[in-house]
């Protein structure tokens, strides 16, 4: 007997509807249930833990509360996250001190777990004791917030919770609101330590204990996961429970794949699509693309300058006024985006934001001249090198490099190296010239340039090590006062334009595909689908 083979997208269709006939007779009309399709997968259940996934902190996003939660804004005619609208979520309200050293929260009456048991000040306490002290991500997080010790965080009574600082923070809200420092049900969390693990972590990977708009029904990591809501949950920014009563997830790793059950309506939303099917999904109207260039993310080509030639600033100059930014904007993006070049500015940078659109354009005449400057007139050879994951963007972008920095005598040897290997080289301060992308969870502009660009660590790609910069941005990182905020950020931006150490090229756009009845996505700070904002119309 020949066995005939299904095509691919139609053996997801049947596997996604087989997950959606699998859940219990009352949520299984099209209406009340969600289904996601992603690239990625979901690898834990804890969005602490070292090695989580973007899909893994969505997940987490929507199963445990915190504190507080970020607004939103209108960003064109999308949404977005907003990083200076704090609202409360498990904190009915909170009280800073005049003195800008404590944050005393109180917490809402009616939250509890999702096994019923109320939420207190000690199970706080403990979480973000841990947040701090265990070996996970939520340390390096908390710290940009001047959280950095379990002395800071005092139980006043059962429901109120006191936050103390070293010095006034203006990230120090903000970062309590970011996928880390989750809220967990400690009394569940304990009986499932060990001496070797305190926090309960092995546990907490594979099992949930919090507060969130949904809890874990199954989990088949780097299958699926599916959703379960959690109805006594009404902490969205209307008061409302999630919309919807079932979310599955699943991960399908072909992008073509995703985008046709989009299109079929066999999936309803899909938010890692390729650029040009993005864009040709768009372009036949059978379903709703939203489009927003990822206001807290950057990408750049980015220089080692601790490495010869880039330790001259006049070849990094003369390489920025070397690329072809409109080719390689329309051949890597399709145009979906937001550019960073071809800015003018007349009397130093027009705006504290970062980043900030760049005063650089193709000019290969003053490119030239540059690296005639810099005592380089017939060029040099390098190589440029960019993570194979990112291909279907960098791999044309660096083909265009090429061609130009050639017009000006710089040879280039392009390298397409698998993550593990990009990751070495950039851990250890040996790719001279390569493609990157930033992304900053606190789009604050001293955020960027602390985390970004000083310091001996990996995230200071260009290894950049500029005294002044760094004593700006500290600066910066303390000041309450809006006007002289603004002024130490438009310095640094100067700095960044004079020294660059990288060249902001482009904001590339989140592209979510969905049914037209779908509504109300945000763009968040992960870069992920909170479900908690969806529903259907």
């Amino acid at each position: 007997m020949k066995t005939q083979r299904l095509p691919l997208f139609q053996a997801c269709a049947i596997a996604i509807a087989a997950a959606l006939c699998s859940a219990p007779a009352s949520a299984q009309t099209r209406a009340e249930t969600m289904r996601f399709v992603t690239g990625g997968t979901v690898n834990t259940l804890d969005p602490t833990m070292l090695g989580t996934t973007r899909e893994a902190f969505t997940v987490g996003m929507s199963t445990y509360d915190r504190l507080v939660s970020f607004g939103k804004k209108k960003q064109g005619d999308n949404w977005v996250f907003d990083l200076d609208k704090i609202r409360g979520e498990l904190a009915e309200r909170w009280v800073v001190s005049p003195d800008g050293l404590k944050i005393t929260f109180t917490l809402r009456k009616d939250a509890k777990f999702q096994d019923g048991t109320p939420v207190t000040a000690d199970d706080v306490k403990w979480s973000l004791d841990r947040a701090v002290t265990a070996k996970q991500l939520g340390a390096a997080q908390l710290l940009t917030g001047s959280m950095t010790s379990a002395d800071q965080f005092k139980v006043i009574d059962p429901a109120t919770i006191e936050v103390t600082l070293p010095k006034p923070d203006r990230l120090a809200l903000p970062n309590l609101a970011t996928v880390y420092p989750i809220i967990i049900n400690s009394k569940v969390a304990k009986s499932h330590a060990t001496p070797d693990d305190p926090w309960a972590q092995a546990w907490l990977k594979e099992h949930t204990a919090g507060s969130g708009a949904y809890s874990v029904e199954s989990f088949k990591p780097g299958e699926q996961l599916v959703l379960k809501r959690n109805e006594a949950w009404n902490r969205s920014a209307d008061g409302k429970p999630a919309a919807f009563k079932r979310v599955i997830a699943q991960t399908i790793p072909e992008a073509a794949t995703r985008a046709n059950l989009v299109e079929r309506g066999d999936a309803d939303l899909a938010i890692d699509l390729q650029a040009n099917d993005a864009a040709s999904l768009a372009t036949k109207g059978k379903v709703k693309v939203i489009s927003t260039p990822q206001y807290n993310a950057v990408s750049f080509i980015s220089f080692n300058t601790q490495m010869k030639p880039f330790d001259n600033v006049k070849v990094r100059q003369a390489i920025a006024y070397a690329l072809p930014y409109d080719d390689m904007f329309k051949a890597a993006l399709f145009g979906r985006g937001k550019p960073l070049f071809n800015a003018t500015w007349k009397d130093g940078p027009p705006s504290a934001d970062f980043p900030i659109a760049q005063p650089v354009k193709l000019d290969l005449a003053k490119a030239k001249a540059l690296l005639a400057e810099a005592g380089m007139p017939n060029g040099f050879e390098t190589t440029f090198s960019f993570n194979l994951g990112q291909a279907n963007v960098a791999e044309p972008m660096a083909a265009l490099i090429k061609e130009s920095l050639a017009k000006i005598g710089i040879k280039v040897d392009i390298q397409k190296l698998p993550d593990a290997q990009m990751s070495t080289l950039i851990n250890e301060k040996k790719a001279p010239f390569f493609t990157e992308n930033i992304v900053a969870w606190l789009p604050s502009n001293d955020y960027f340039y602390r985390n970004f660009y000083t310091g001996n660590q990996r995230w200071n790609y260009s290894s950049l090590n500029d005294p002044k910069l760094v004593e700006i941005a500290e600066k910066a990182r303390f000041e309450a006062d809006p006007a002289k905020y603004a002024a130490y950020a438009k310095q640094l931006n100067a700095m960044a334009f004079e020294l660059m150490p990288q060249i902001p090229i482009w904001q590339a756009s989140q592209d979510a595909v969905m049914v037209p009845s779908l509504d109300g996505y945000v763009y968040q700070f992960h870069r992920q689908v909170d479900f908690r904002d969806v529903a259907r119309k």
